[in-house]
């Protein structure tokens, strides 16, 4: 026989140890606890209970409830032995005293007659055949030879009378009982029950500290919380019992007594819904319970109150009807969730509700049937630990959820962790991976990650990982960008100090950087010819203005090109669109370093020079005058030439970039016309920076508060040809008056009105004012048939205006019919439906309506057809020097045969002699006016005059006055002209 060799030895003694452990094991985890389980069970069915008592005697007695304030125990007993005998007797929550008297069962041995009520408040007992006391007790002492005793209180005598009279208090739903019990069984009983509180408390607190602790230790609230549910749960049994006159083994005093019952059950209560409601918030918000329970969350704090403020024998009923309802609610909501869900935490739990409904119905049953405990088993006691065991297995499957959970979601986590699109990483102090995910392994090329080895300085410099380093020492997150070590990628990296390492994410932004280079190039600059957009050259204007503090020159030059739209038109965009990049080309040529160009327009470009002066600047601008001239731009097979005007301006400190340009194409609109061959040069001081600087001036002032300060009105006189004395008509003119008494006129005021967009205060003014005037000096005008007055276009088109014009003339609507409106030509076909109906309306109101500027554009005399307007005024280019044009003459002549035959008036403006009123006379014009009849008055001359000739002061305009009014006016043509006797 071979013998064993010590590691076969060894071998074999592993393999024995192996064995010895898993039987071990197998008895520990599961013979053991079956082994107990089953002889427990063995034992509450088969076995003799050692507590069970015997010959206790439920005894008839009568009673009668004591009404008045004070009863002696003779008329008590008197009253109550009238009364039928009963076995028990129900209070009904009734406070009142209750008098009884009953007769003990003559029985050997020492007797104890028990009064087992939980709710009896006292006790006193008197010997009914001589009324002597026997004893008294409240709750916690007694006197004589009652003393409280289990849940009530006991009457211990050597020799029990024949006859007792007793009377007690109740608070509560109380049943008045007695009990007849042999002493020694008695004692026996009254051990039973110190022993089942004693079970019950022990069980119950040992219970609820190993939650507490487990709650502690796993830092979890809802065991806390199911911590205290189950300490609840034992004084709502131990009330149900009668034990709850203790805690602990101490005695409660008796005046605590009531408002810790109503307390405890409250507190239960509210424990119940909440751990109710921690196990099942998701099942409860899907069944659409959440309102129901917020109700119930809502009365709790309130019904808390009640319960330390109302007497116990009020509380109780409000209790009860709220308690139907909350657990009818509870109910229903269970059997929903394990109906539709199948959750097993909604099992146990309606399994511990179940047990605790059954065991109170046991109760009930065992009482009506007269059985002390039904079987024996299903009691109070083990209802409270059968229902706190169920509801803890209620709570453990919930943790056993919430830990599948957990587990899930690491898994998922991990799972992330390795999908994770964005670098993720973990540096330990000294800058070596301790962790990285298969994406930042991709993005740094790690052919080979050793945990620990793998070091940040192999792929980026020392300086960034000393930056990372203090910045996540220095802030909560780190965030910082990246360059790799050879420059190629770009990276951004987001990091946090936690648990002494550093945990960051890294992603690449090498694309994004290139595109947010393109968009800032974009943004900057124009992406057909790539020079500077707007913004772009603004941007570099703000930065050349800063230089320019120090005394250093700067000058801009406003490039338009002249017909450039025609190529567009005949060849097509893309033809235009490489000649912009050529002429962009050619001027570039032009430029030194720091001096920019900027396409602002279509064709339109400017040209900053910095620490340029103006006389340098003037030869580049002429250079690039003759560099865009001279030679044409090829476009595959076809050339073009195109030319160039340019305005320069110097640059002053302080010049806003918009006033600069502004200039610069002032300039270069006179350059367009001829000026200077293709080249206008405003130095510092120029006339145009004057005018520019008056204009911001004007259009400040009309934006302000005050806007209509220093506005005042004059009045041209307008005659009559055909009468010329009998009425007094003019048109109102706008004028501004300078702090220094300096007369502005209308054109530069409506200007600055229409840039600051005050247009149409400046009329909604002139319209008040005019019809206000009027309506003052009505009874001097009385030869006055119309007043004009000039509407600018933005005010037509602006809603509000037109309202408001609605609303002046309505309060002015007296002399209304005086007015005369007059709309532009230009302003009136921009858009004819809108016009139409302006004109509609304020005809309404009697106001005449001239068209203005008549002929002056493109006129089409078939809109005339389309408009009711009352009269034309001819354009007065068409008056001055008419005798010189012969064509004028005509034109004239056909818009008046046009106006007479559609019912209209004519108005000529600028007649500014004899010669020329004498020709609109013989033409047929019906009105005149221009400085031949006066220049514009102030309002107080309008008011001494009666007509429009009373201001001729000129000879010959008087003579032809005088031929006018004469009965020969009418062969006026075969008058020499006055301009020939001159």
């Amino acid at each position: 026989m071979p013998i064993p060799t010590p590691q076969r030895r060894s071998s074999l003694l592993a393999a024995a140890h192996a064995v010895v452990e898993q039987v071990l094991k197998l008895f520990s985890y599961y013979l053991i606890p079956l082994g107990i389980g089953l002889v427990s069970l063995i034992a509450l069915v088969f076995w003799h209970d050692q507590y069970r008592t015997v010959g206790d005697v439920p005894l008839s007695m009568h009673v009668t409830v004591q009404q008045e304030a004070n009863l002696v125990p003779g008329a008590a007993l008197a009253r109550a032995r009238a009364a039928g005998l009963v076995t028990s007797h129900d209070t009904r929550l009734s406070e009142d005293p209750v008098w009884f008297v009953f007769e003990p069962m003559p029985r050997a041995g020492s007797q104890v007659i028990e009064f087992p009520s939980r709710h009896a408040i006292d006790v006193a007992c008197w010997d009914a055949v001589s009324l002597a006391p026997l004893g008294a007790a409240i709750r916690g002492s007694g006197t004589g030879s009652i003393e409280g005793s289990k849940a009530g209180f006991a009457l211990k005598l050597a020799q029990l009378p024949t006859e007792l009279l007793c009377r007690a208090s109740f608070a509560g739903p109380a049943r008045l009982s007695v009990l007849q019990w042999p002493a020694d069984q008695y004692e026996l009983s009254v051990e039973q029950y110190h022993r089942k509180s004693g079970l019950l408390d022990g069980g119950m607190v040992v219970l609820a500290i190993f939650i507490l602790i487990t709650a502690l230790i796993n830092r979890q609230p809802m065991y806390v919380l199911f911590a205290g549910w189950l300490v609840l749960n034992l004084r709502v049994a131990a009330l149900s019992a009668g034990w709850d006159i203790q805690w602990l083994g101490q005695t409660i005093p008796s005046d605590w007594l009531l408002l810790s019952r109503s307390v405890g059950i409250t507190l239960y209560g509210i424990a119940t819904l909440t751990l109710y409601q921690a196990l099942l918030k998701e099942n409860i918000a899907a069944l659409r319970y959440v309102l129901p329970f917020r109700v119930m969350q809502w009365l709790c704090m309130p019904m808390l109150a009640a319960a330390i403020l109302l007497p116990y024998g009020m509380y109780l009923p409000l209790l009860w009807g709220i308690t139907v309802c909350c657990l009818s609610v509870m109910t229903v909501g269970l059997f929903k969730i394990i109906a539709e869900s199948r959750n097993r935490v909604a099992s146990w739990f309606a399994a511990s509700f179940a047990v605790s409904f059954l065991a109170t119905i046991a109760e009930v049953a065992s009482a009506a049937l007269g059985m002390r405990e039904l079987l024996g088993v299903i009691n109070s006691v083990t209802a409270a630990l059968a229902s706190s065991l169920l509801a803890a297995l209620a709570v453990a499957e919930q943790m056993r959820v919430e830990t599948v959970q957990r587990e899930e979601a690491q898994q998922q986590l991990e799972h992330a962790y390795q999908a994770m699109p964005v670098g993720l990483f973990t540096l330990d102090m000294v800058g070596h991976f301790l962790s990285v995910n298969p994406a930042l392994q991709k993005m740094l090329g790690i052919a080979s990650f050793v945990p620990g080895r793998t070091a940040w300085r192999q792929f980026f410099t020392e300086s960034t990982w000393t930056e990372l380093h203090e910045q996540v020492h220095a802030k909560a997150e780190a965030e910082m960008e990246l360059t790799s070590r050879d420059g190629s990628q770009r990276f951004l990296v987001s990091a946090t100090l936690a648990r002494s390492r550093i945990e960051g994410v890294l992603q690449d932004t090498t694309e994004k950087h290139k595109a947010t280079e393109q968009l800032q190039f974009m943004a900057n600059n124009d992406p057909l010819t790539k020079v500077f957009n707007r913004r772009g050259i603004e941007r570099e204007f703000a930065l050349a203005a800063g230089g320019m503090g120090a005394g250093k020159p700067m000058a801009l030059a406003y490039v338009d090109l002249d017909r450039f739209k025609l190529i567009n038109d005949l060849f097509g965009h893309a033809a235009g669109d490489e000649v912009l990049k050529q002429v962009c080309e050619r001027m570039a040529t032009m430029l030194a370093g720091g001096q920019q160009i900027g396409r602002v327009g279509g064709d339109e470009f400017v040209v900053l020079m910095p620490e340029t002066a103006i006389p340098l600047a003037s030869i580049i601008c002429r250079g690039i005058v003759d560099r865009l001239g001279n030679t044409p731009y090829r476009v595959g097979d076809k050339a073009f030439h195109v030319r160039g005007s340019v305005g320069l301006i110097e640059v002053t400190p302080g010049m806003a970039m918009k006033d600069a340009v502004s200039t610069a194409d002032r300039a270069c609109r006179e350059a367009k016309q001829g000026a200077g061959e293709g080249l206008v040069v405003y130095e510092r001081g120029a006339e145009a920076f004057r005018q520019r600087a008056a204009e911001l001036d004007m259009v400040a002032r009309l934006s302000g508060p005050n806007a209509t300060d220093g506005l005042l009105l004059e009045m041209q006189p307008i005659m009559s040809l055909a009468s010329p004395r009998e009425s007094l008509n003019f048109e109102v003119l706008l004028r501004m008056r300078e702090p220094d008494g300096r007369v502005v006129p209308a054109g530069a005021v409506i200007s600055a009105a229409e840039k600051s967009g005050r247009a149409s205060m400046i009329d909604r003014w002139v319209l008040n004012t005019t019809l206000a005037w009027i309506a003052e000096h009505a009874e001097q005008l009385v030869n006055t048939r119309f007043v004009c007055m000039n509407l600018s276009g933005a005010s037509l088109n602006d809603e509000r205006f037109v309202q408001d014009t609605f609303d002046i003339l309505g309060r002015y609507v007296h002399v209304a019919s005086r007015l005369c409106l007059e709309i532009t030509e230009s302003v009136a076909l921009h858009d004819l439906n809108n016009t139409r109906r302006f004109i509609d309306q304020v005809r309404s109101f009697g106001v005449k309506v001239a068209l203005d500027d008549f002929g002056a554009g493109y006129t089409s005399f078939s809109y005339l057809k389309e408009l009711p307007a009352d009269v034309l005024k001819i354009d007065g280019n068409f008056i001055v020097n008419i005798n010189a044009h012969p064509a004028n003459v005509a034109i004239v002549e056909a818009i008046v045969s046009l106006a007479g035959n559609l019912g209209m008036k004519t108005i000529a403006e600028w007649a500014e002699d004899a010669a020329t009123v004498q020709t609109l006379a013989e033409i047929g014009v019906d009105y005149v006016q221009g400085w031949a009849v006066a220049r514009s008055q102030p309002p107080e001359r309008m008011l001494e005059a009666r007509s429009a000739a009373d201001f001729i002061t000129h000879p010959d305009v008087l003579e032809l006055l005088r031929l006018l009014e004469s009965p020969s006016q009418l062969h006026l043509a075969s008058v020499t002209r006055l301009r020939d006797v001159h």
